[in-house]
């Protein structure tokens, strides 16, 4: 099971998953200039997210536990499940009515669904 990711902890992991392995001190520093965030707020998110097995912070340098896939793949069970009542075809079908596909991603949405990819 993926720990639960809000939305600026993803900024923050998107940063991480980035820069991995990366020391606490280099990564409050890009957090202030990508994020705005003052040194203390990247501690505690850091801690935060150590809490909750997401990362791991061991002599100053901090990596990821989760991959961004399962992370990616869990937010998009809950918004499945809570916004859709986890029917694909519902999802699809409110994705393709705000959205312009292309017919090259027409064509790439059709061979996933055809291989049955995840």
């Amino acid at each position: 099971m993926t720990p639960k990711v809000f939305e600026s902890e993803y900024r923050f992991l998107l940063i991480l998953w980035r820069e991995e392995p990366i020391n606490s001190t280099t990564l409050a520093k890009i957090c202030k200039e990508e994020l705005g965030w003052s040194r203390t707020t990247t501690y505690t998110v850091i801690k935060r997210l150590r809490d909750r097995g997401v990362v791991q912070n061991e002599n100053a340098t901090v990596i990821t536990l989760v991959s961004k896939e399962a992370v990616q793949t869990a937010q998009m069970d809950e918004l499945m499940e809570k916004t859709f009542e986890g029917s694909v075809p519902a999802f699809l079908a409110a994705f393709a009515r705000r959205q312009s596909l292309s017919e090259k991603e027409v064509a790439e949405i059709q061979r996933i669904i055809a291989k049955g990819e995840g």
